[in-house]
């Protein structure tokens, strides 16, 4: 495989930063073991695989859940990210668009969430949403909450493949290998 075109794409792209920022959720755990460092490590891993090299994608993909897991920290602010490079209003922007609302105080449901994002978001946050799920699925399979799974696969089935094979049909087809998978498992352990 010719590599040349891809090496070319990314040699300007700084990640370091938003890599540093992501660090800060090493000890952010997860259902599946490990952490939310290495999930958003996975997640950029994931775009990079399907040949997906635009920069303010991939710098989002790194600190996608940051505001989620760390939003009250004073570091993790819109001022702070915007002015990491050229790039980080519009990775600003991103992560805020993928990030979880809140409603009267609340978070959004998760199904309307992802709804939101698959019917109404940008072209990048739909790419990103996919990568997400991707990497969540794939660690789904170390979770042993038998209802997490469940809830999180029909989520995925409900939510999201219904959309997906328009935003990108390679990861439409992982996503939708990934949940029959799941589904087989949690059949075999009836």
């Amino acid at each position: 495989m010719d590599l040349g075109p891809l090496e070319r794409s990314l040699a300007g792209t700084t990640l370091a930063p938003y890599i540093v920022k992501a660090m800060a959720m090493i000890d952010r755990p997860r259902k599946a073991g490990s952490n939310m460092f290495r999930h958003q490590m996975s997640t950029m891993a994931i775009l990079l695989d399907y040949k997906i090299v635009d920069p303010v994608l991939l710098k989002a993909s790194l600190i996608h859940d940051l505001f989620e897991e760390l939003g009250d920290e004073p570091w993790v602010t819109r001022e702070a990210i915007a002015s990491i490079d050229a790039d980080g209003p519009a990775v600003y922007d991103l992560v805020i668009e993928v990030t979880i609302r809140k409603v009267n105080g609340a978070d959004e449901p998760k199904a309307e969430y992802l709804r939101r994002i698959m019917q109404t978001g940008s072209d990048r946050a739909k790419k990103l949403k996919l990568a997400d799920r991707i990497s969540n699925l794939v660690t789904l399979g170390f979770v042993n909450d038998r209802t997490f799974v469940e809830r999180y696969t029909a989520q995925t089935r409900d939510c999201i493949l219904p959309y997906s094979e328009a935003v990108a049909p390679d990861m439409h087809r992982e996503l939708k290998d990934l949940v029959e998978n799941r589904t087989a498992q949690l059949a075999r352990l009836r």
